[in-house]
């Protein structure tokens, strides 16, 4: 079965880390265009981090510039998005994308 199997998320306190991970049952060698994005309660699902090309290019939404890290292992079949300096704002579920086909998303609480 072709899919996207994400982990990592959790509750951390405000200025923590935390390393999400979205695993593909299937090769993403080749596979040009991955990202994450994530969906607050209320609100539209907004892009976070987007890898262009197989070797990993990345640009950032700017509310998260310098603090999140996104990567892809293409030999572990693997997408990553590292957070640090966690903010109460970053709360939503995280979704992993790679080509069209979307993680089932993990839930991310910033909160003291």
């Amino acid at each position: 079965q072709v899919q996207l199997v994400e982990s990592g998320g959790g509750l951390v306190q405000p200025g923590g880390s935390l390393r999400l991970s979205c695993a593909a049952s299937f090769s993403i060698f080749g596979v040009n265009a991955g990202g994450w994005y994530r969906q607050a309660p209320g609100k539209q699902r907004e892009w976070v981090a987007l890898i262009i090309g197989s070797g990993g290019s990345t640009i950032y939404a700017n509310s998260v510039k310098g603090r999140f890290t996104a990567s892809r292992d293409n030999a572990k079949n693997t997408v990553y998005l590292q957070m640090n300096s966690l903010k109460p704002e970053d709360t939503a579920v995280y979704y992993c994308k790679v080509g069209n086909l979307w993680g089932q998303g993990t839930q991310v609480t910033v909160s003291s």
